[in-house]
């Protein structure tokens, strides 16, 4: 099992990167070694796939018109 270097991590966030403690025990695992430049190096969602993604999956069903309350 891989285990995380902990006060590694948090010399990283807190004099690295400049977090607040509240900040850096935010944020998941993954959103550090992001932000540390460490992460997947898949390239970020931009706002034309999010915008299909969107239109692909709505939040509500397209034959629904709008709700009156």
């Amino acid at each position: 099992m891989k285990t995380f270097d902990w006060p590694g991590l948090m010399r990283a966030g807190l004099r690295g990167l400049g977090l607040r403690p509240a900040e850096f025990w935010a944020l998941t695992p993954a959103e550090l070694l992001i932000m540390l430049g460490q992460g997947s190096g898949s390239a970020p969602l931009s706002r034309a796939r999010l915008d299909a993604l969107a239109a692909a999956y709505p939040d509500t069903d397209p034959g629904d018109g709008p709700h009156e309350a």
